[in-house]
């Protein structure tokens, strides 16, 4: 992963490093007000021998000193030291403890020894280090005075006695924190790569033109608009929104100049990939072109059409290809101008048989003759065959994919799909791109059988939310 590729990951899942970096400050934060404070006092030691009149002796005892210092520190962080101190100042903790609690360094090159002591009373902490230290002198004479009434070889002096500490040392407050949010951002950035290398959806054109094998025709952002009214005004309308489906209409006009496709399927992976508002509005764009656009609900187990539009659903291709009704009674017109609508009608027992029939065949080639575009709004390709035997009668199919929702490996079945029918594929939109990323969406819709229909209230649930 090159520095721009992972730049655009932090941007992308910003949130994911956000949420991990505030989760490890908060952690490090109760870890700081869980802890009990403890204070440090601090003693320097100095450490001499015998001097000598010479050169050559006053640097043997230089070394002879740097070489006791070690030693001395042991003996600070023993527990006989510790001992001694605990039963000079009548204290109520055993020797191990309070040795763990003790830490001596010799400064290299030198004759001083540091010691500091943790306790969680600040004066008791002075104490220890102070009474540690001066039984460390006692010590010292004891083991350097070689027989009685002769001067001790070495001896150490309490350079600097402790005071009372003013603040506690434990906890590190800033120091918590600040790792903490060291860690937190360290490891939000790796669970974003690891989101990002786990996501098998496609959130942009280029994966798209990958997964597909075919260009992209359109790129349509996400508009929250569209969910309760999902035709666009063209006349009036200069939004990005707007735009994108000019440009896409551009497009379709452009993707083969001798024989333009005119009677245009568009489909879908899955539902809830804003499949029906796209069809609606390429209808619309190309309508605004002075275009004699037809605009035909394909999908007879889930219409839509009807309702986002307000026209009549019980009277549409179901009915003419059934006989039930002439195709000039079943048209509606609808109050844009140059667009006409044949709603799906009610939905027969069987949807599939009856789009393959010939029936079906001999109506869409009267209607290719009769208009300047039909635009197809059919059901997803994942869910049943209906979508792939419309694509498999026109002149090509449009792919909807929905950035950062729908799957690599839907996508490829779908194109596998229309393949195997011998469809053409025009091309995919891109369609509801956020500004920023959201989370998955769920599409129950077809998550039953889908053949089904929804209950009359939950049809008119849905009748507010063409995202489907």
């Amino acid at each position: 992963m090159e520095l721009h590729d992972f730049l655009k990951v932090i941007r992308t899942r910003w949130a994911t490093v956000l949420a991990t970096t505030l989760v490890t400050a908060l952690a490090a934060v109760a870890y700081s007000l869980l802890q009990t404070p403890l204070y440090e006092a601090s003693t320097r030691l100095f450490v001499s021998t015998v001097g000598g009149t010479s050169a050559s002796e006053l640097y043997s005892g230089n070394r002879l000193s740097q070489e006791r210092v070690l030693s001395y520190a042991q003996l600070l962080m023993g527990e006989t030291l510790a001992q001694r101190t605990i039963d000079r100042l009548n204290l109520d903790m055993d020797a191990r403890t309070l040795s763990e609690a003790i830490t001596a360094k010799a400064k290299p090159d030198t004759v001083l020894i540091d010691v500091s002591v943790l306790d969680t009373s600040p004066v008791r902490a002075r104490d220890i280090a102070n009474a540690l230290s001066e039984e460390l002198v006692v010590m010292v004479r004891e083991l350097e005075t070689p027989a009685q009434g002769a001067a001790p070889d070495a001896r150490v002096v309490v350079e600097q006695r402790a005071t009372v500490p003013p603040e506690p040392e434990v906890p590190k407050k800033k120091r918590n924190l600040a790792v903490g949010i060291l860690l937190g951002g360290i490891l939000g950035a790796g669970l974003a790569i690891l989101r990002d290398i786990l996501d098998n959806t496609v959130k942009d054109r280029v994966q798209l033109e990958k997964v597909t094998g075919s260009g992209v025709v359109g790129v349509v952002p996400y508009d929250k608009g569209r969910r309760e009214n999902p035709a666009i005004v063209f006349e009036s309308d200069n939004s990005p929104t707007a735009e994108s489906f000019r440009k896409l209409r551009t497009n379709l006009q452009f993707l083969s100049v001798d024989s333009p496709p005119r009677l245009i399927v568009i489909t879908s992976s899955v539902p809830n990939e804003s499949k029906s508002t796209t069809a609606i509005n390429i209808a619309l764009a190309l309508a605004e072109a002075d275009h004699n656009v037809l605009l035909i609900d394909g999908d007879m187990r889930r219409p839509s059409l009807a309702r986002y539009l307000d026209m009549v659903g019980s009277v549409g291709l179901s009915t003419v290809l059934s006989g039930s009704a002439s195709l000039d009674d079943a048209t509606q017109e609808s109050k844009f101008p140059r667009l006409k609508v044949l709603a799906s009608g009610p939905t027969p027992p069987n949807p599939s048989e009856l789009l393959g029939s010939r029936a079906a065949k001999k109506v869409l080639d009267e209607l290719r003759d009769r208009y300047d575009y039909v635009i197809i709004d059919t059901s997803p390709l994942l869910a049943v065959t209906d979508g792939a035997i419309l694509a498999a009668e026109s002149d090509g199919a449009i792919l909807l994919v929905r950035a950062g929702d729908t799957k690599r490996d839907q996508i490829a079945h779908s194109i596998g799909i229309l393949n195997d029918v011998g469809a053409t594929i025009l091309g995919s939109v891109l369609s509801m791109v956020p500004n920023k990323r959201s989370g998955p969406y769920s599409y129950d819709y077809y998550g039953r059988t889908y053949g089904d229909r929804l209950p009359a209230d939950a049809l008119d649930r849905r009748a507010t939310d063409p995202s489907r």
